[in-house]
Parts: C-alpha cells; structure tokens; sequence
C-alpha cells in the first residue's frame, strides 16, 4: 500500500514529505520554527565537518575539498594528533589515548584523489564512572548547563560533543590543510606565550619542542612548571595565551565585509571551547596608541610593496597585506578543578560539587596545536575562495 505523505514548510523554505503514518505513531509535531542540530562544518571551498563524542566509539572529521594528488599519510596526519594527545606529561591529563588516525577515504596510493577524505580516531580509555556524579548536577564553567537549555538533553560524560576531545578532528584536518599551506610556501609557528603570570621573555624556536608547554623561552617554561605546582597544590587551574605566526602568506586573502580575513580566523579561533578572547596584531593594546604610531607605513624593497612596521599584524581592512600574520588566543583556566564549587541540580537543588577524574591543569599546552590548525584551515579555505577573485585569473587557468 502507498503511504499517504503530508507536507510540512521548514525554515529556509524547505519541504519535506512525512508518511502520515509515522506521524500518528510517533505523535511527531513539525513547526516553522524547527531548529537543527549544532553546526558542526566550518569552511566553504576546504570545509571540515567534525563528528564524536568524548566517550563515544570514536571521534574524527570529514575534510571535503581538498584538491587531488597531494601527498597524504596516516603519518603526516598522526604528527599533529601527537601535539594534542593527553599523557604528555605531568601537567596533562592521564587519560592514556594513543590517538592513533585511520583514514577510511579519499587517500589512493599515497595521493589525494579529490574526494571527502574520512578520518577516525577510536577512543580507548573512557572512564564514563568518573562522571557519574555529575549526571544531574552542572559543572561551574562548562557547557553543561546551557547545553542543556539549548537541547534539553547532554551526554554527562566528560560533556559529550562539548568535550575538548572534539578537538580531535579538527587537529586531524588540521595537518591536512598545513601540509596545502606548505606546498605554496605558507608556514605556521605556534607557540605558547604566556600561562598565568609566567610570560616569555626570549624567543628561541628550537626550544618550542623542547619542554612540557611549548615555550620558546626555557627559563619561562622552568617558572610556568613551578607556577603550575602551586596550582596543582591548591587544587586549582590555570590559563595562559598561545600566538601564532604566519608566514608566506599573500596579500589579498579574506573578503572586504562580512568574511574579513580576521574574522573568519577570529570565528575559527573563537569556536575553540576554552577560548575567550583574540588578538590580531597588536590587538588590545590599540585602544591606547595614535593614528600616528598605530598606522604601518609603506615602502618598497627590491621592487616590491611593504610595509615599515606590522601593527595591523598582516591584515588590513579584513585582507591579507602579505606581511606575517600575528594571532593570539587567550585561554581560560580548566574549569575542571576539584575545589567545592556552588552549583544546582536539574531539579533546582544546590549543592557543593567536587570534580574528580583525570583533568588537565592548564588545557594551553594541548591546545597550541588546536589553534594551529584553526588557523591552517581557516588560510586554506581562504586560498580556494581566493582563486576566482579575479577574471584574470580564470581566464588563465581555463585558457592556459
């Protein structure tokens, strides 16, 4: 028998067709103002779709849009997740996840081949018994509570699709728009600037890879250790700050309004949970300079274009001015601490919450990569869009 079918308008004019049938059985109610699940994709011409949850099977990412015949393997990829996994040392969670990467498609005998490739990230080492104090209760500082309102339903362990865990496929994806970048000369140095009051005061990049928090200052890194003991002591977390430096990239990227190159990296940075703040240049310090030193002026060397100072920190007017691009993420303290904190139940009840498990003191360090990433996949796309800006360039790469 062919089932009878109603039609119900969404928002965006969109028309779906529901057997009347399944309608009655489920007592399904459809409304104009019907809201989807969250976003999970970010970009247009390379777009990243992230997927999992922090006690789930597994977690990974779907990157569509990268163009074929890149090299690519497990191995350039695993390099990165190796930079955010937990079990570093100390100073990071003991969840013991090897992070290892699989790709499922879009690789062929080393190559890209044009289609959405698939990676995956299997967990193994959920402790879900860790959280079952807080199944009814909202943890101060996650996304617990709003996550809630918004859906009316969380997954509690480690906060599910909230987790920083999600980061995963995003870092994955990650090396994959780096290694784009490097093929056109672009390169990217992400450090950690500053935790707590402990601030850089020496830049040696050798010494990024050499020490816990990826300074590249060793005497701030010693100091940043001891800082962290006291905090560890006092059963307490901290923050810090992660800049990123960009260079090789050419001016001309980002858009003139809405998709300025600083917001789009703003978003992308932004859209990291423990995230609370972005510079571009010299950021807030602008608020207390002039015109008359916060303006880079112009000169030319050896034939070209350049400017005499990077205040605007490699974009202005929301494009790319072909000068290093300067960011800074400022991060907040782990929010997971095992002081007694003031919270409620679902049911309006307080109560004072003690956090236990394996959390991180200080999320910096891991999310150096994060950002990293953020930023390579936030170019890369920028770099695609980019490519049909001009007539000219159309005209030679269809003519030519």
């Amino acid at each position: 028998m062919v089932p009878v079918y109603k039609t119900f308008t969404l928002r965006y004019n969109k028309v779906i067709y529901i057997p009347h049938s399944y309608i009655y059985h489920t007592k399904m109610t459809v409304r104009k103002d019907t809201k989807y699940m969250s976003q999970s994709s970010f970009g247009n011409k390379f777009k990243v779709t992230t997927w999992g949850e922090s006690h789930g099977k597994a977690l990974g990412a779907v990157v569509d849009g990268c163009p074929a015949g890149l090299s690519l393997c497990e191995d350039d990829i695993q390099i990165f997740l190796d930079r955010r996994k937990p079990g570093q040392s100390r100073y990071t969670t003991a969840r013991k996840e090897g992070d290892l990467v699989e790709i499922l498609s879009g690789v062929f005998e080393g190559k890209t081949t044009g289609t959405p490739i698939s990676l995956m990230v299997r967990n193994t080492d959920q402790r879900s018994r860790d959280y079952g104090n807080i199944a009814y209760s909202y943890r101060p500082g996650h996304a617990d509570y709003t996550f809630d309102q918004k859906y009316g339903f969380r997954d509690y362990r480690g906060g599910g699709r909230s987790s920083g865990r999600e980061t995963i496929g995003r870092v994955a994806a990650g090396a994959i728009a780096s290694k784009i970048l490097g093929e056109l000369g672009i390169s990217i140095c992400t450090y950690t600037k500053s935790i707590g009051p402990v601030k850089i005061s020496s830049f040696d990049k050798e010494e990024i890879n050499q020490n816990a928090f990826y300074m590249p200052d060793a005497q701030a890194a010693a100091k940043a250790g001891e800082y962290l003991e006291e905090c560890m002591k006092n059963q307490d977390s901290a923050g810090g700050v992660i800049e990123c430096r960009i260079t090789g990239t050419p001016a001309g990227l980002g858009e003139p309004v809405f998709d300025k190159l600083s917001a789009l990296l703003s978003h992308a940075l932004m859209s990291i949970g423990a995230v609370k703040a972005v510079e571009i240049g010299d950021g807030i310090a602008v608020t207390s300079l002039n015109g008359s030193t916060d303006n880079d002026g112009f000169t030319i060397k050896d034939g070209e274009i350049v400017k005499t100072s990077n205040h605007a920190g490699g974009i202005m007017g929301g494009i790319s001015d072909g000068s290093e691009i300067i960011l800074r993420a400022h991060i907040k303290p782990t929010p997971s601490i095992s002081q007694p904190q003031q919270t409620v139940t679902k049911d309006k009840e307080t109560l004072s919450l003690e956090i236990h498990g394996r959390h991180d003191p200080v999320i910096v360090p891991r999310a150096v990569v994060v950002v990293e990433s953020m930023a390579a996949i936030t170019l890369a796309d920028a770099l695609f869009v980019n490519m049909s800006s001009q007539m000219d360039r159309v005209r030679d790469f269809y003519m030519n």
